[in-house]
């Protein structure tokens, strides 16, 4: 850590150094153009298509690095051009940079893979913030100067309202994914449905009435979005964070977007509008996965029925355990096995563990797949990362619809961490909580093995008949340790 830090001041000091020859090039580079304007406008674009390439080529595991690195490359683009648009005085940009550059390697070194959920929340709740005291800012100059308003005051109560809602609700959307106390359990009061309605109206008409030139009205939907924000999420349970989280996305884009309009920032305008929509799709995808609407996921609580069997009904007397030896000698002479990850898989770091049973396995002929349920976990796409910092090939990992129909070739089935994404009820019983949503079909493998801390229910709050099936053994204990034991009883065999 202390290593990083000192490379940073050694960058700083160098950039600081090196600053006034490089603002020299980029105001050369300006006067050719036709002066700062032209230059932010050319330099908007490239960003634009920087952006449009880095969100293609997250859409695959290969390319996802690259395009990061292209989205990272048009952002300092933009801020560049647009500081030097602004005027801004030099160490005011520099030390900017620095200090999110310091934020970014901060975050980058001290959170860990299995809290990237939480992270990317707060992410989606800075970008909330920062799209309001934008606005805001804009919003006191204009009161000054009301000749120049026209539509800026309705946007920039757009702005307040979605980016308010956005910061909030990502609070609280990361406190439930980090388990925290406060926010573990959702919560409700009677009657909420109508007050969030409410609320919502009467934000409506105070960015309607900031159409007609007055600006005090901002600060109320600022203050009334931030409850509201906490109210929508609240009652929302920990297995729909996934889709939460794409939505929240959706709104710090929307957020972002109404704020360019603001400030006539063409680039934030771009931007804004593309994390919009592809959140938008993503929330979508998500909800298809799980077979619900966004209306159910945003107002139906996930419940068990109450007439629904107990969990002594379900496990009583058919439960029956392994051990890691008793499960080496299962994996002697199979051909192929399927490991299907979880949260618990998460939550003990079992990843690198898992990666090296498979290459034992892998060593002795057993073909090895991942079956990636599009909601296991606590975001989108939450196992492939995992995976893939242990460097787990691309093509090993098989999505849902690809991997269920070949269940059936599948000699053991090992199931880390995962519950609900696994149960056979959301086929079998149209009153449960999850009846309707796509599972793994694991139950159709030859042998299955549960790695579980215990019989405890997922988020969705039901038993699950998986684990006592006739093909089913159950090894107890934590992801990581058991699969250690188990590789080591491998070896031994």
């Amino acid at each position: 850590m202390l290593d990083c830090l000192n490379r940073l001041l050694l960058a700083a000091e160098d950039l600081v150094e090196t600053s006034d020859g490089a603002l020299e090039t980029v105001q050369e580079a300006a006067a050719a153009l036709g002066g700062p304007e032209r230059l932010a406008n050319v330099g908007y674009l490239v960003a634009s298509v920087l952006f449009i390439l880095g969100i293609k080529g997250m859409t695959h595991p290969r390319t996802a690095v690259r395009g990061n690195m292209l989205g990272a490359l048009g952002m300092l683009i933009a801020v560049v051009v647009t500081l030097i648009k602004s005027g801004a005085p030099q160490w005011v940009w520099i030390s900017g940079m620095l200090a999110g550059t310091a934020g970014g390697l901060f975050l980058a070194l001290k959170v860990q893979m299995t809290q990237m959920p939480q992270l990317v929340a707060l992410f989606n709740g800075f970008g909330g913030i920062a799209s309001v005291l934008v606005a805001g800012a804009e919003v006191l100059r204009l009161a000054a100067t009301p000749e120049d308003e026209g539509t800026a005051g309705l946007f920039a109560g757009l702005t307040g309202l979605i980016g308010a809602v956005t910061f909030t609700g990502s609070l609280v959307a990361a406190g439930k994914l980090q388990e925290l106390k406060q926010f573990k359990k959702p919560w409700s009061f009677g009657g909420q449905q109508l007050a969030n309605a409410v609320m919502v109206g009467i934000g409506v008409l105070l960015c309607i009435s900031m159409a007609d030139g007055t600006a005090w009205e901002f600060f109320p939907i600022v203050l009334l979005s931030l409850v509201l924000g906490v109210l929508l999420t609240s009652p929302i349970g920990g297995a729909d964070m996934p889709v939460v989280i794409a939505l929240l996305n959706s709104y710090s884009g929307l957020a972002a977007a109404a704020a360019g309009f603001v400030i006539n920032n063409n680039v934030l305008i771009i931007a804004g509008s593309l994390v919009g929509a592809s959140g938008l799709i993503l929330t979508s995808i998500m909800c298809k996965a799980m077979n619900r609407s966004l209306a159910n996921v945003l107002f139906a609580k996930l419940e068990p029925a109450a007439d629904g069997p107990s969990a002594d009904e379900v496990y009583a007397g058919k439960i029956k355990a392994t051990s890691p030896e008793e499960l080496a000698m299962l994996l002697d002479g199979v051909q192929r096995v399927i490991i299907i990850p979880g949260y618990g898989l998460a939550v003990a770091q079992a990843q690198h563990t898992v990666r090296e049973l498979a290459n034992l396995l892998e060593s002795r002929g057993v073909t090895v797949e991942y079956a990636i349920h599009p909601v296991a976990g606590r975001m989108p796409g939450h196992m492939n990362v995992l995976l893939a910092e242990a460097d787990v090939p691309y093509d090993q990992l098989k999505e849902m619809d690809e991997i269920n129909p070949t269940f059936s070739q599948c000699d053991v089935a090992i199931v880390i961490g995962a519950n609900d994404v696994v149960n056979p009820v959301a086929n079998t019983d149209p009153t449960s909580p999850i009846a309707g949503m796509p599972v793994l079909n694991v139950g159709d493998a030859r042998t299955v093995v549960v790695v579980k801390r215990s019989l405890s229910p997922g988020f969705a709050g039901i038993p699950n008949p998986l684990f006592a099936a006739d093909n089913c053994l159950m090894m107890f204990g934590d992801g990581k340790k058991a699969m250690v034991e188990l590789v080591a009883a491998l070896k031994e065999a």
